[in-house]
């Protein structure tokens, strides 16, 4: 495999810092991103590579970071999407006026990838989504309720930022796949980690249960699928525009494929982005 410089969001902990400790062995140029400075730091000393801190609660410190990398990297190879969260019972607004949820877990990680789609493209890079198995169970999406106004529920709100990255892998990698730049989105698993550790996060109780975590798969194995779509040739390896589970392409909810439905989602994003 061929040296990549490999942008990982949300590496501070979990599968983003798995992936990026198992990708620095095989002497890859892995760029960690997070938010707390000194878990990001930490990792990439671990990995040797730089870092870079972003809020994506905050789209300014999204387009500072696009910026950044920008400036420094000339060649992006692979751009994995991985940060995200679950957010509690109660509706929060970010200071750009969107909801939680969408914003943090779509519309940053939608923002970053457009501000990068040319140097993506130079570089025939791709990019990597990581969704869950919860846009099948809990989303569906309503072009005039994406800020999740009607009837707010944690699960179905994180359920659709996770459908909405499936959505927006299929529209990315039609738009610029003869272009040069790919895309695709996985489901990394339940695993045991911090995600879902905030006070009041909706599954908070699962997931840091003591027994739970105990059984839950590791980190590392749920960075599998990040590592095979990260180390492979988009189109070669594996299809694009796709969703994977365990490294195989797997079945997402029933409007994933539906095409005026992820061309309508990308185009009331850009037109939020550029209000």
């Amino acid at each position: 495999m061929s040296r990549k410089t490999i942008v990982i969001t949300g590496a501070s902990d979990g599968i983003g810092a798995a992936a990026a400790k198992a990708l620095a062995r095989e002497q890859q140029h892995v760029v960690v991103v997070g938010r707390s400075r000194e878990k990001t730091a930490a990792v990439a000393e671990q990995t040797g590579g730089e870092y870079f801190l972003a809020d994506f609660a905050d789209l300014d410190s999204v387009r500072n970071l696009a910026s950044e990398l920008l400036q420094r990297y000339e060649q992006i190879d692979v751009l994995a999407n991985n940060a995200g969260a679950i957010f509690g019972k109660e509706r929060q607004v970010t200071d750009d006026g969107h909801e939680m949820t969408f914003q943090v877990n779509y519309l940053a990680p939608f923002l970053l990838t457009r501000l990068l789609t040319d140097r993506l493209i130079r570089s025939k890079g791709t990019v990597i989504n990581t969704s869950s198995v919860a846009n099948r169970y809990f989303g569906h999406v309503d072009l005039d309720d994406l800020e999740e106004e009607k009837d707010y529920n944690p699960r179905k709100a994180y359920g659709d930022s996770k459908l909405e990255q499936i959505l927006f892998t299929e529209e990315f990698d039609r738009r610029y796949r003869s272009h040069g730049a790919t895309s695709t989105a996985f489901h990394p698993g339940v695993i045991g980690s911090s995600f879902s550790s905030a006070e009041g996060s909706a599954m908070r109780s699962l997931y840091q249960a003591p027994l739970v975590r105990r059984l839950l798969p590791t980190p590392e194995n749920g960075a599998r699928t990040l590592l095979f779509l990260a180390r492979g040739t988009p189109g070669e390896d594996y299809p694009t525009g796709k969703y994977f589970e365990r490294c195989k392409v797997a079945r997402p909810n029933k409007q994933a494929g539906d095409a005026a439905l992820a061309l309508g989602l990308w185009n009331r994003s850009v037109a939020m982005l550029d209000s």
